[in-house]
């Protein structure tokens, strides 16, 4: 029993908009010549300890952190080389959610800049970004909230659709995933633009049922998107033509995307209902557009 509760934790793997039962919750940055992610270290353990991990070119990847905690959760972000962690856990004590928040550059120990602190929203799950060490910008499904240092979290502005994802991408721009829907918005809110009917129709045997995009990312007028109900990674180019860039075949899933210069990083894992944790599958499509495998199980 206890095997099936745990492939089904790991199943759920951070559907946002479903209840808070997802585990690993978790997403992927670039930060210069680097790429970080978070997993679970080592892959086969059982507690789902969460890990930080780093890759850059010629090296192999590496965890730089893990969690002290069973069934944690780190989620990223990072404003120019500064980086946020922000590690969840589960408090057996209080039965209740805490939350608290490292900062690091690059080839430095993380440092607490947050310390723990219990919250109901299912903070960072949809995205977070930190304009300073003193307040936090988070998607918790549908709003849009900030939370400064020691206060109730605040809607952050007024949105018309319900958001499930955010990311901080260049210019400070925000970039928001709806319910088959993105928009590129400036700094206060005002959406830029806007991609619609990014949902097929067609689609048959989705992960879960769940017909949806997990996550995207833009750069130069192009949206990378992680489709997980098609199980592929598609890109919608500044004109307007899309493509599918990888397509998967069951039991992998896309949960991650991230633009790493003009290449583009595409994670995807190996969900399997056997009692196993998800194994990972990351690629890489290099300029050339050959695809390679970047960090597999």
């Amino acid at each position: 029993m206890k095997k099936v509760i745990t492939a089904l934790y790991f199943l759920i793997f951070g559907i946002i908009s479903m209840p808070a039962l997802g585990h690993p919750t978790g997403n992927m940055i670039v930060v210069g010549d680097h790429v970080l992610w978070s997993y679970v270290c080592p892959l086969e353990d059982p507690g789902h300890h969460a890990c930080v991990m780093i890759w850059s070119d010629g090296k192999a990847p590496e965890p730089i952190i893990r969690s002290d905690f069973s069934a944690s959760d780190f989620i990223l972000s990072h404003n120019e080389e500064q980086i946020y962690i922000m590690e969840r856990r589960y408090n057996s004590n209080t039965q209740n959610n805490e939350v608290r928040i490292l900062k690091t550059t690059i080839n430095k120990p993380p440092k607490e800049v947050w310390s723990w602190f219990e919250i109901d929203l299912r903070i960072g799950e949809g995205g977070f970004f930190m304009p300073s060490n003193e307040e936090i910008i988070f998607v918790s499904y549908p709003g849009i909230y900030r939370m400064k240092r020691g206060e109730v979290p605040k809607p952050f502005f007024e949105f018309p659709e319900p958001v499930k994802r955010i990311r901080n991408i260049e210019d400070n721009h925000l970039l928001l995933l709806g319910e088959g829907k993105t928009w590129l918005n400036n700094p206060e809110g005002e959406i830029i633009r806007e991609w619609d009917h990014l949902l097929f129709d067609t689609v048959k045997n989705a992960p879960l049922n769940r017909n949806q995009v997990f996550d995207v990312d833009y750069q130069t007028g192009e949206l990378l998107l992680a489709y997980w109900g098609n199980r592929s990674f598609d890109i919608i180019k500044s004109h307007g033509n899309r493509e599918t860039i990888s397509q998967l075949k069951e039991p992998y899933a896309p949960h991650w995307v991230a633009y790493f210069g003009n290449r583009k990083l595409l994670f995807a894992s190996r969900l399997v209902m056997d009692g196993t944790n998800p194994m990972p599958y990351l690629l890489i499509q290099s300029e050339d557009k050959t695809i390679r495998k970047l960090w597999t199980e």
